[in-house]
């Protein structure tokens, strides 16, 4: 038996304890191996990603920054001699700053979580593929082999030397 071969039974025990060799043979070929990810999540879900994609480009942050800058402006610099809606400690900005925070980093989490689970999905999608291509590669290496062997066995019949 060749390194191939005890790979894939290796990998087999490895894979189902339970299941003869044939068995899990057959449960591999005949799995499908989806092609698309799930189109059936809900509003919030595609909004929560939505939400982690915006949030994490750069257009986010200029824009953030822009308006924490014009938010300072307008009451450090130009209502300064006018009552300011939200004087220098800011307290009104931080009150702000902690609501977005609180809001956003569920939101956040929410997407890392689907795209973990994605990314779990497609990585036993890119096993199942691999173990598939090792069993058939595996076969026609065995068939190969026999044709080889019959071929040389004929090529005795024909020519006895």
């Amino acid at each position: 038996m060749n390194k191939k071969q005890k790979l894939v039974k290796e990998i087999i025990k490895n894979v189902h304890k339970d299941m003869t060799d044939e068995e899990l043979i057959r449960l591999i070929l005949d799995s499908k191996i989806s092609k698309k990810e799930s189109d059936s999540d809900s509003f919030g879900a595609r909004a929560a990603d939505a939400l982690a994609g915006f949030a994490g480009s750069w257009v986010f942050v200029i824009g953030f920054a822009a308006v924490l800058l014009v938010w300072i402006i307008i009451n450090a610099v130009i209502l300064v001699g006018q009552k300011a809606f939200d004087p220098y400690p800011f307290v009104l900005l931080n009150l702000v700053l902690s609501c977005v925070a609180a809001t956003q980093a569920p939101l956040i989490m929410m997407s890392q979580n689907r795209q973990e689970a994605k990314d779990r999905k497609r990585a036993e999608n890119d096993y199942m593929v691999n173990l598939k291509t090792e069993i058939i590669i595996e076969d026609i290496h065995h068939k190969l082999e026999q044709i080889i062997a019959k071929q040389k066995e004929a090529g005795k019949r024909i020519d006895p030397d």
